[in-house]
């Protein structure tokens, strides 16, 4: 069994003066070792040029929740255009997209994949 003294030793936590810190070079390791954040992010998708911004997203790492509606209502045919780009470029780094009602789609970074329900002729019935 690990004892409190231990377990500080382990973690690099020491008191000083009633507070906790940790050793700056042990305080590198475990950024290291901790995995970078990931934020959930909405954007809405206006024209083709913000394709560009929504792969970086996800290159780093964030989920997105994007709204098309906007770039459907100035042409379904860049719409189209632009959920195919994503779609490939999801596919090509190992990410996911799927939609969301008739608005939206969702898309991930290669750490995150998407639970879709696959449907039979006789649960649609």
């Amino acid at each position: 069994m690990v004892n409190l003294d231990s377990l500080k030793k382990i973690l690099g936590i020491i008191r000083v003066g009633g507070k906790k810190k940790i050793k700056e070079r042990e305080k590198e390791e475990l950024q290291q070792l901790s995995p970078r954040k990931m934020y959930l992010k909405a954007l809405t998708l206006h024209s083709l040029e913000e394709i560009d911004d929504i792969k970086n997203e996800i290159k780093c790492g964030n989920i997105l929740i994007v709204r098309i509606e906007p770039l459907v209502r100035k042409s379904v045919e860049d719409a189209k255009r632009a959920v195919n780009e994503l779609s490939e470029f999801a596919a090509s780094i190992g990410g996911d997209i799927a939609r969301l009602g008739e608005e939206r789609i969702i898309l991930t970074p290669p750490s995150v994949q998407i639970w879709k329900e696959k449907f039979s002729e006789t649960a649609s019935k």
